[in-house]
């Protein structure tokens, strides 16, 4: 049911958004909002309850229910602690301000600017709704830190250093092989990218969020939204796991070393909660420094009690981690020289910063400040902030995507939650001044709702998925364009349709190219008992090449190419 055609209801949102102008993200969509306010890695059990008397009367089942329903549901965009992450506050003198059938109103039919319909879309019913209004005008539940007590006690090195082999044990091609995310099996697929075999299904973390590797090429590191990272070895007959760790309650990044003279030395992972980051042996995955992230937001200098780790990557230029503190705006060059005495350079951008990638040179990081629509570009080589780029609604890049323009020369291109804008900015601040760091054209694609952008240095084809839009004719296609004719659009692909699975959502997501850079990966994510597939389509015709079906294959998202991710190919 549409909002806007429930009148009577319709005003008392409107009254209550106006108001209040507190209670979502003016910025937002739904589209951002099934984003962000995805589940959360966090288990509601472990925090406490805090049932006050200034709240509704609630029994402690029904609060249990509500500290779930909004881990799952709402965490994701209010924040842990309710005092606002990428959706706005939540906290007590709000929502007790606002009353009861007020929030009743506001958390069944949404608000047409962000706020998802739980009621009229089915997802809760009338007494869930009833629960979680109560629910929010009690103190919110504290989960409990995660230090490094607890991460010690989660630690655990299953095969050795000195056991594990000294030299390759296996045939495959290592460079071509895929780390593939079995989102809700809480797994990950090794697929070998020459024979399209699946290699071995490995044990995870819930939700794998991100595959990187190792500076060798050997390491395997995988984390999971609730901040487990596995450690898996790539030279073993069959690779495995080695050593797993978790970092935290709930977390998204993980990265190497890759500088010179500390390749594979140490391991970095980023924590939602708490928010902090871990600095490990490269090896073993034994933490040896915690950091917290808390502190002053860029824009307004309040503090801030949750910003949370969002992407990491490591400097091609200095013995250093590039760390996007998400709801300060803040990004950290964490040196690891001398982690007893740790150098810490702390770059101001702007709040909400999330994912992105290097250039092509590998010098500039490139990274989105979503809900702010801005882009920071970091001089990685003199540890500046290069320049801070307006771009249009919720821009996200995953890592983003190079080529050289025929007008323009080398740009760098991130797609959009909010609109279906393709945003090129021009990255070659020497042959190409004018239009360094800056939008240099915008191109139109199926719509909103994208996550992924890729292409390849061999390849003129420029891929844009969108998974989150509504449209089932986008969200279960591709859209290509070329990059010599940009100005002819793109051509839509069928992925799902070629997938031929029957029924389910079949969300098409995440372009990414085999080492040799000539056919591209799809995942066609399905429901969790439904089927789903990866498709492979043969980079230079636009052609179908291989459908890999297999029943271990689970709701398969992300999709990780060893040679790729070591090298930064993107």
């Amino acid at each position: 049911m549409d909002t806007r055609k429930v009148i009577g209801t319709a005003l008392a949102v409107a009254a209550l958004t106006a108001s209040s102008g507190v209670l979502y993200a003016k910025s937002g969509s739904h589209t951002e909002s099934r984003y962000e306010g995805g589940p959360s890695g966090m288990d509601a059990a472990v925090a406490k309850n805090i049932i006050t008397s200034d709240g509704p009367k609630m029994t402690e089942a029904e609060f249990n229910l509500g500290k779930k329903i909004f881990f799952e549901r709402c965490a994701g965009c209010h924040g842990v602690l309710r005092k606002g992450a990428t959706g706005k506050p939540l906290t007590t003198e709000i929502t007790r301000q606002r009353g009861h059938e007020a929030l009743k109103a506001f958390i069944t039919y949404g608000s047409p600017t962000g706020m998802p319909n739980w009621g009229t879309s089915g997802d809760l019913s009338k007494e869930e709704i009833d629960i979680m209004a109560r629910y929010l005008q009690h103190e919110p539940p504290m989960p409990p830190e995660w230090g490094m007590k607890e991460m010690k006690e989660s630690w655990q090195v299953l095969i050795p250093v000195k056991d594990r082999p000294k030299k390759k044990l296996n045939n495959y091609n290592i460079a071509n092989i895929f780390s593939v995310t079995l989102r809700d099996a809480g797994q990950i697929a090794l697929i070998d990218g020459d024979s399209k075999e699946i290699i071995n299904i490995i044990d995870t973390g819930y939700a794998v969020h991100i595959s990187r590797m190792s500076s060798s090429g050997r390491y395997l590191y995988v984390i999971g939204r609730d901040a487990k990272i596995n450690l898996i070895d790539l030279w073993m007959k069959e690779p495995d796991n080695v050593a797993t760790i978790k970092v935290g309650l709930e977390a998204r990044s993980v990265e190497t070393s890759k500088y010179k003279g500390y390749e594979d030395r140490y391991a970095i992972a980023g924590s939602y909660w708490p928010p902090q980051y871990t600095i490990m042996d490269g090896f073993t995955l034994e933490p040896k420094k915690i950091v917290s992230t808390r502190g002053m937001t860029v824009d307004t200098n309040e503090y801030h009690p949750e910003p949370r780790v969002a992407a990491i990557l490591a400097s091609h230029e200095h013995p250093e981690f590039i760390v996007n503190v998400k709801e300060t705006g803040k990004i950290l060059l964490v040196n690891y020289e001398d982690l007893d005495n740790l150098s810490v350079t702390t770059i101001p951008a702007a709040r909400f910063l999330h994912d992105g990638g290097w250039d092509s040179t590998h010098r500039y990081f490139l990274t989105a400040a979503n809900k702010s629509n801005k882009i920071a570009v970091i001089d990685s080589k003199e540890r500046k902030l290069e320049a801070l780029i307006d771009v249009t609604e919720i821009p996200h890049p995953g890592r983003g995507a190079n080529f050289i323009h025929p007008k323009f020369g080398p740009v760098w291109a991130t797609s959009a939650l909010g609109n279906d804008n393709i945003t090129l900015i021009g990255t070659d601040p020497k042959k190409h001044k004018k239009q360094a760091w800056k939008v240099v054209e915008i191109l139109h694609g199926m719509g909103g709702g994208s996550l992924f952008i890729k292409t390849h240095p061999k390849s003129t084809n420029l891929w844009v998925d969108a998974p989150l839009n509504p449209s089932t004719d986008f969200s279960q296609s591709i859209a290509v364009f070329d990059i010599k004719h940009l100005d002819k659009g793109f051509e839509i692909l069928p992925i799902a349709k070629w997938a031929n699975l029957g029924k389910g959502v079949k969300r098409v997501v995440q372009p990414e190219y085999n080492k040799a850079g000539d056919e591209v990966w799809f995942s066609v994510w399905n429901g969790k008992t439904e089927e789903s597939a990866l498709v492979i389509v043969d980079d230079k015709t636009r052609k179908l090449k291989k459908v890999i079906k297999d029943k271990r294959l689970v709701t398969p998202t992300g999709k990780f190419n060893v040679h790729n991710t070591v090298y930064d190919v993107y």
